[in-house]
């Protein structure tokens, strides 16, 4: 469950976040950028992320907002990511996330990796 307070810092934002999957027991991390809405994450990812994710669902990811001095806060959230197949769905994702950081351009940003969406089941937020 995500709480009022971490949807107002992850939602909009244009924040890095890093991804965390699992696969053979070892872990990878690797940034990616996200959408956010009613709980679940939206990434576009391709190569071993995906790969892991397709092993193992279960994955983390973490956010964090830097200032002018270094951190201000950072979230953790825990989930279960999915696959999404669907074109239509994985086109609105990329305008959704891409958009969020810079302008996008569907002519060469239309095929850019595969839609995963992460339900989000706890998240963990501090303060620096």
């Amino acid at each position: 469950m995500v709480s009022r307070e971490v949807e107002e810092l992850i939602a909009d934002a244009p924040l890095s976040a890093h991804l965390a999957t699992a696969d053979e027991n070892r872990p990878h991390v690797a940034p990616v950028w996200y959408g956010y809405r009613d709980g679940v994450l939206s990434v576009l990812t391709g190569d071993k992320k995906l790969a892991n994710i397709r092993s193992n669902p279960r994955v983390a990811v973490s956010i964090e907002k830097q200032g002018e001095h270094g951190p201000e806060w950072s979230v953790t959230l825990l989930g279960t990511a999915t696959v999404i197949e669907d074109a239509e769905r994985a086109r609105t994702a990329r305008e959704r996330v891409f958009g969020k950081y810079r302008e996008f351009d569907p002519e060469t940003e239309d095929e850019r990796g595969t839609l995963v969406e992460i339900e989000v089941a706890s998240a963990t937020s501090g303060r620096y």
